[in-house]
């Protein structure tokens, strides 16, 4: 069974700053200097603030951005909500437990000679996977995308133990990014260029031109059979452009490159706000008790 949670990497670096932050509480309790208290409470007010403030960003930008339908989405920075599903072709499939999957994180940790964990191994999948919300499918691209996930399992054997994050097929998504639709070519295409593309391929193997064309066998194509050429040329051309312009429209979401939030998970909209919601309590509380004691600190008389 897999279970737990993942909270990306901004939340494992909100973690990271929870322990800097009770490592400046526990630095400030040893200390006998009020200079020393001053600037562990004062770096601890700082940090507080900003992680705040990036916590909060994550949940307005989930909050104010309206859930769009794949069919109808506008261009550029949106929110979608579907089901996950794995593109045609080989599946990615994560290490260690072999689960077809939509992404997978996998970290390996050996315990060290001082009882602590240390990384060995760290992989990740790039490949895209789809999320369909029954009016389309939007096709989702990873890279560098904050996944936040339910699916997590870890084991322990000796001293080594091993972490593995999911997406799994089937998975209720929601995602939130840059969005972009690739429509059909016609405005883009050249048949002038692609039929003399064409015929200079054919040129390449003149064994294979002759075949085609030199219809008298004399080796040589002349001006006649150069025309008969340049006409196949020419239908095979027409038929790929009306292959490309009958093509389906492709929806892509990817990482947006103002850098705003680009965040792809299995739960919901109003769980992730929640989520994010709470960091953000949890560093106002601490930023606003930082500043209280500043003063108290800073006061000559006030206890150490």
């Amino acid at each position: 069974m897999f279970d737990g949670l993942r909270l990306s990497r901004w939340s494992s670096v909100h973690w990271a700053t929870s322990g800097v932050q009770l490592v400046l509480l526990a630095i400030a309790a040893q200390t006998h200097s009020r200079l020393g208290w001053l600037v562990c409470i004062a770096l601890l007010a700082a940090i507080s603030l900003v992680a705040w403030a990036s916590a909060y960003r994550r949940r307005r930008a989930i909050t104010d951005t309206p859930t769009a339908k794949v069919a109808t989405a506008a261009q550029g920075y949106a929110e979608l909500t579907g089901t996950g599903r794995p593109l045609d072709g080989l599946p990615i499939v994560a290490p260690g437990r072999h689960v077809p999957c939509l992404w997978f994180r996998y970290l390996v940790e050996e315990r060290n000679h001082k009882r602590e964990w240390t990384e060995v191994q760290r992989s990740e999948s790039e490949g895209s996977f789809i999320l369909d919300d029954g009016t389309g499918q939007c096709l989702i691209d990873p890279a560098g995308a904050e996944i936040v996930t339910r699916h997590k399992e870890t084991t322990v054997a000796d001293d080594t133990r091993t972490t593995l994050w999911l997406l799994l097929n089937g998975d209720p998504l929601y995602a939130i990014g840059d969005f972009r639709t690739v429509t059909g070519l016609s405005g883009e295409l050249d048949p002038n260029a692609d039929v003399r593309d064409l015929l200079a391929e054919w040129k390449k193997d003149p064994a294979a031109l002759a075949r085609r064309f030199d219809l008298n066998g004399d080796g040589t194509i002349d001006e006649q059979e150069w025309l008969l050429a340049r006409q196949a040329a020419k239908r095979e051309v027409a038929r790929n452009h009306d292959a490309l312009r009958a093509a389906p429209d492709i929806h892509l979401l990817a990482r947006p490159a103002d850098g705003r939030l680009f965040l792809v998970s299995n739960l919901s909209e109003a769980k992730l706000a929640r989520r994010y919601g709470l960091w953000c309590l949890f560093h106002l509380a601490l930023f606003f008790a930082a500043v209280a004691g500043l003063p108290w600190l800073w006061a000559e008389g006030a206890p150490l």
